[in-house]
């Protein structure tokens, strides 16, 4: 688990599974507020489920995101969190790619 400096203008995090999984967005978000200057790639490698108050926490940093031009991208999505962003209608609001190294390679070559 853990956020990562990934390169200059990616941060890569490793996101741990409820309840962790709020603070470490928390941080995430405090991150980005401070930099300004970011894409961030969130990684749900070792997540089953996402409670509704992480979901506004992912919105939240999205809006971060985009207001200062830049991308969240979900990669490694369980299918069972990707049937929760189907139902809620948030799988048309976030980015999400098969892997990390698919979501990483696509910000390098937009930046």
């Amino acid at each position: 688990m853990g956020i990562q400096n990934w390169s200059d203008d990616i941060i890569l995090v490793d996101l741990p599974q409820e309840p962790q999984m709020g603070d470490e967005l928390k941080n995430v978000t405090e991150i980005v507020r401070d930099r300004g200057d970011c894409d961030v790639v969130i990684d749900f490698s070792s997540v089953d489920i996402v409670t509704s108050s992480s979901l506004s926490k992912f919105l939240k940093l999205r809006k971060l995101l985009v207001d200062c031009g830049h991308r969240l991208v979900f990669c490694n999505v369980a299918a069972a969190t990707k049937g929760i962003f189907t139902v809620t209608g948030l799988d048309g609001v976030f980015e999400i790619v098969d892997d990390k190294f698919v979501a990483l390679a696509g910000l390098q070559i937009v930046n």
